[in-house]
């Protein structure tokens, strides 16, 4: 590709040609006046003569053949230590009798290079996807955190937090399941669009089937309200999610049900990543003084999420510029 100060763009490679092979220029004459080389002059005007102006084009570097190139049998060697192993170049070169970094040079070449690449469970390599439009999927889960005041370990330390922790379980008197003190959980009944990423959230005290059918209605509304008509829903198996109750629902909204494989929360990456920003942005973010503070910060902090926030994953925009027909967009 020509770069921004090339002495001959193709536009000028075809001039020098045309004017030596066509209007019988010298090639010393055509390179004194174009400024270049007699040898770059001759070596246009020959492939102008030999491929007219579709020769103009630049060419690749890459040699024709690299007899010192890695054998194929030995890359396959290399890639199945990386997948099945996870194995860094250093030890794959141990084991293959292989300098590290020709190692590197072939993870790099197969986009082995770094491990978030691969899957940690399965050693393939991680396949992402995304709907080509909004309301496409959307994905519904729910993510649980202690109610406030708790431990507050992320802030006082784990010691502490513990002690925090105990002293309110005992003045609230809530038992767990296994009949252990308490501080009461929070649900985080949360929605985001597959295409887009734009979230939807609300808190409840549980996650039984009906709330979870509730939060569904409420956000399929507030997505159509912006033009989004929503056709699938991707969830866990949860129980709510796998209940009469939400299979009838999302039927008389006209929204297929898709599942999650078991024990692969991966399928539902997008949404358990938006679970880890939306601890780390909001939920953690500070030390709040009371549940309802940190409840009454979730709705500014969506509205930063949506509309302000960049998005790695959608290439550093924000996911609400992704709703291409919001009302008024375009006026």
């Amino acid at each position: 590709m020509s770069h921004a100060n090339a002495a001959l763009t193709p536009i000028q490679r075809s001039r020098i040609g045309r004017l030596v092979v066509e209007d019988g220029w010298s090639v010393a004459h055509a390179a004194l006046y174009f400024h270049v080389s007699w040898r770059t002059a001759k070596r246009w005007s020959d492939r102008y003569a030999a491929m007219g102006r579709a020769g103009m084009q630049d060419r690749s570097s890459r040699p024709h053949s690299s007899p010192n190139r890695t054998p194929q049998p030995l890359v396959r060697k290399v890639v199945h230590l990386r997948w099945k192993q996870r194995l860094g170049p250093v030890a794959i070169g141990a084991k293959l009798g292989m300098p590290a970094s020709t190692v590197h040079a072939v993870l790099t070449r197969c986009r082995l290079n770094r491990l978030r690449h691969v899957d940690i469970r399965t050693g393939e390599p991680v396949r992402r996807y995304e709907h080509e439009k909004p309301g496409a999927m959307i994905h519904v889960d729910v993510k649980k955190i202690g109610n406030i005041p708790g431990g507050g370990w992320r802030f006082v330390g784990h010691q502490q937090g513990m002690k925090n922790r105990s002293a309110t379980a005992k003045r609230t008197g809530r038992r767990g399941i296994a009949g252990d003190m308490t501080v009461g959980t929070a649900f985080i009944h949360t929605v985001i669009d597959d295409h887009s990423r734009v979230a939807y959230a609300e808190i409840h005290s549980d996650e039984q089937a009906a709330t979870a059918v509730g939060v569904l209605k409420r956000a399929v509304s507030w997505l159509e309200a912006r033009g989004v008509t929503v056709e699938r829903v991707l969830s866990d198996n949860g129980s709510a999610y796998k209940s009469h109750l939400w299979r009838d629902t999302c039927a008389g909204l006209g929204i297929a049900v898709k599942k999650t494989r078991p024990y692969r929360p991966q399928t539902n990456g997008k949404i358990e990543r938006f679970h880890r920003t939306l601890a780390e942005g909001w939920a953690f973010a500070r030390h709040y003084n009371s549940e309802s503070a940190r409840r009454n910060a979730l709705p500014a902090w969506l509205h930063e999420y949506n509309h302000h926030r960049p998005h790695t994953g959608i290439g550093g925009a924000v996911p609400i510029s992704r709703l291409t027909n919001l009302p008024g967009q375009h006026s």
